[in-house]
């Protein structure tokens, strides 16, 4: 009789352990930041609810040679924002905290990873 509940108890959390929404593995809100277009003139780009924990190269900043990184982010989501000076969240890094997290234009960056 025990084993009979503890194998019904260890399915239960089984269960429950793969329903977990996919949302778990995003950041919940919006990441803005400036970037130059082709032409040279700024824009501002926008992440929503961006993936967790997976880092994410910025493709308006991502040639080095090529584009300027991006500028002045905003951190309007729901986990710490960590920006990199390079693609591939590599080089120097700087931490944004949630919700209020921000920067001017002298931080400079071409990927970011949310935690």
């Amino acid at each position: 009789m025990r084993l009979r509940h503890t194998l019904a108890a260890a399915a239960g959390v089984t269960v429950l352990l793969l329903s977990v929404p996919g949302s778990a593995y995003a950041a919940e809100g919006d990441f803005s930041y400036t970037h130059s277009d082709s032409s040279g003139a700024e824009e501002q780009a926008t992440l929503h609810d961006p993936a967790s924990r997976r880092c994410i190269t910025l493709p308006e900043a991502a040639q080095e040679y090529n584009q300027p990184p991006a500028h002045s982010p905003r951190n309007r989501t729901d986990t710490f924002a960590i920006v990199f000076t390079n693609a591939d969240c590599s080089g120097d890094e700087y931490t944004l905290r949630p919700h209020t997290g921000i920067a001017g234009e002298r931080l400079k960056f071409r990927s970011v990873i949310f935690h």
